[in-house]
């Protein structure tokens, strides 16, 4: 069942659809923009069909509807652009740059492919899994006995795939410092 007032809008509607996307598109960059401003005008005379004007005024004043409509989207498009920009600041921030992370995991699992299967799951479990040698030997079914000197085999046979061999342990051996008088005597 159709109002007249269904049929005002429908006529109202055929009348100046063409007019008010045409003003639309004209004034944003992208079609689907243009197509949102015109669909919320139509809304907008819809909701406020007591305001519209008859006549000659209909299509400034849904072209004035079109203009708040799009400066409603501009600011909203700014919004957004602006809290997507703070978002990435604060994503940074929070996030470090895991890029060296990754490419260093990538160059270890691709070690510890080369490695025996023993090897690789020993490691994997110890590095992967967090577990200590006596979980691991739990895990595996083996005494930890077998399994710390596995583990220690494992992780030098791995670092000579990686070529990175941990600095030397204890005391480095310094330059030699000249001794005083005092100290020669004793």
């Amino acid at each position: 069942m159709t109002t007249a007032r269904d049929d005002a809008f429908r006529d109202l509607y055929a009348a100046h659809f063409d007019a008010v996307l045409g003003f639309a598109l004209r004034r944003t960059v992208r079609p689907e923009d243009a197509a949102d401003v015109t669909s919320d005008t139509f809304l907008v005379a819809w909701r406020r069909w007591s305001h519209v004007p008859a006549g000659d005024s209909t299509r400034p004043w849904l072209y004035g509807v079109a203009r708040r409509t799009l400066a409603n989207q501009r600011r909203g498009d700014g919004r957004r652009t602006a809290l997507g920009e703070r978002l990435r600041v604060q994503v940074a921030l929070a996030v470090s740059d895991l890029a060296d992370e990754v490419v260093h995991r990538a160059d270890i699992t691709q070690a510890m492919k080369r490695l025996s299967a023993r090897d690789e799951e020993v490691l994997q479990l110890h590095l992967w899994e967090g577990l200590e040698p006596r979980e691991i030997a739990e895990v595996l079914g083996l005494p930890s006995t077998v399994v710390r000197p596995r583990l220690s085999r494992a992780k030098a046979r791995l670092r000579d795939l990686l070529g990175n061999d941990p600095p030397a342990t204890g005391h480095l051996p310094s330059e030699t410092t000249a001794i005083g008088p005092k100290e020669e005597l004793r």
